[in-house]
């Protein structure tokens, strides 16, 4: 009876996330593409059937992989029998539409098993261990393990920041309360949402022809809702589980594998940087990311073995990812609502339950945007429940304990007030600054002229 009472805050959120989607994009989901369907109250059955599977997961936190790939299999056989797919009608429909996705789909499959390689080299090193000598005694020192987290985040890949800031809690923490699990997503997030090698989202921007600086101001959202969110789980990890404190001795951290993390880190940044600038049309043939990651995994292996044990332990939380991502490219989302700073801040709660990758996909296929705002919103916002982001699907292999919504949700509330809070910072100061499409054969309608 007490989970069932505790579960109704989880289930109300998602419920209010989707009726919040359905009802800015209900109206044009039947626009183009596939057969009309059934729709409830004017909502396509598809978003039906991901609602219910979202709420499946936050229900049934010990069956999400179940629920998960259940609710795929029934949209799957929706969509194949009664609509067609994007691509066209039955099998060949599904086989386009899956190969259109292969590049997503296999790039946050080798990320995440390859980060999960990269977090075990981190913690064999023994440099986990010899933070607590660098780290505050009190509560400080759990905001400064957070900021560290957003600060690595700005450079690096925010599913590797994440990881590394779990380890480095899992030693300094007897006992790692979840709403910090909900601190250390929150702040690789925001840490990359202001960088166009922070995260995916901000890379999609890059490669389709936004210039960095217009995403940089997202940094004031961003730092805002750090202050937000990083003060008050600091005090309460301390209350929680105090960190330890600082040891004397010699550690003996193997540098060489510290080096090991370096090299496979500066592999997936570099692999990407030099894809985008010189190589782009190799994005949309390979995983050209992930490829990169595992390359320097397997050549690193020449002076320090890896513990592949810890991939295999993580596919099926990597599928459970991948699922969702299915799920959501699945949906009838032809068109979104005209570019304002209204849809932006929705943009953000829905990226919480739907994956934001296809949501960027489409507001760049829009235009018109702030893409500060947008990347903002769309990075941080999936930070609000742990399957939101790659980084919080991460986290949840590390700390099976975070695979429920409703436990997340309850205790790491203060990162649902960060977004309102740190969004409304960045409006109030810079004001809605759209962009006219950034390629010139876009012209679709936006809402520039409610500047504020």
């Amino acid at each position: 009876m007490r989970r069932s009472l505790w579960a109704k805050p989880a289930g109300a959120a998602v419920v209010a996330m989707l009726a919040s989607f359905s009802s800015a994009f209900a109206s044009e989901a039947g626009a183009a593409g596939a057969t009309a369907g059934f729709s409830i109250a004017g909502i396509p059955l598809e978003f039906i059937l991901f609602g219910a599977t979202l709420l499946g997961v936050a229900l049934f936190h010990h069956r999400t992989f179940t629920v998960a790939v259940t609710g795929l299999a029934a949209i799957i056989a929706y969509k194949f029998f009664v609509t067609g797919f994007h691509a066209g009608p039955g099998l060949e429909g599904l086989k386009d539409h899956m190969w259109h996705e292969r590049i997503v789909l296999s790039n946050l499959f080798l990320l995440l098993l390859g980060f999960a390689v990269l977090s075990r080299h981190f913690e064999d090193s023994k440099a986990p261990e010899a933070m607590p000598r660098i780290l505050p005694d009190n509560w400080l020192g759990g905001v400064a393990l957070l900021g560290m987290v957003f600060v690595i985040s700005s450079f690096l890949d925010n599913i590797a920041a994440a990881l590394i800031g779990g380890v480095v809690a899992r030693h300094v923490y007897k006992r790692v309360y979840i709403g910090y699990l909900a601190g250390i997503v929150a702040a690789s997030n925001a840490g990359g949402s202001g960088s166009v090698v922070g995260d995916t989202t901000t890379t999609m921007m890059w490669i389709d022809g936004v210039s960095p600086l217009d995403v940089l101001h997202a940094y004031v959202a961003a730092g805002t809702a750090f202050l937000i969110f990083a003060i008050p789980l600091g005090i309460i990890q301390q209350i929680h589980s105090p960190i330890q404190k600082h040891r004397e001795g010699d550690f003996k951290v193997d540098w060489t594998r510290v080096g090991v993390v370096g090299f496979i880190l500066v592999s997936a940044v570099g692999a990407n940087v030099y894809a985008n600038l010189f190589q782009p049309h190799l994005l949309d043939l390979y995983p050209v990311i992930g490829l990169g990651v595992w390359a320097a995994i397997l050549v690193a292996a020449i002076i320090r073995l890896p513990n592949l044990g810890v991939a295999f332990s993580s596919v099926k939380g990597t599928l459970f990812l991948l699922s969702l991502v299915t799920c959501a490219s699945l949906m009838p989302v032809e068109k979104l609502p005209p570019a304002s700073w209204e849809t932006a801040l929705t943009l953000g709660f829905v990226s919480a339950v739907f994956d934001n990758i296809p949501l960027t996909a489409l507001a760049l296929e829009q235009g018109g945007y702030d893409w500060g705002m947008l990347a903002y919103a769309v990075g941080f916002g999936g930070s609000m429940i742990w399957f939101g982001s790659s980084a919080g699907v991460a986290i949840s292999n590390q700390y099976p304990e975070a695979k429920s919504a409703f436990r997340w949700l309850l205790h790491g509330w203060w990162v649902a007030l960060a977004y309102v809070v740190g969004f409304f910072a960045l409006l109030h100061t810079l004001g809605w600054q759209p962009h006219e499409p950034h390629k010139a054969d876009r012209a679709a309608p936006t809402a520039i002229e409610q500047q504020h």
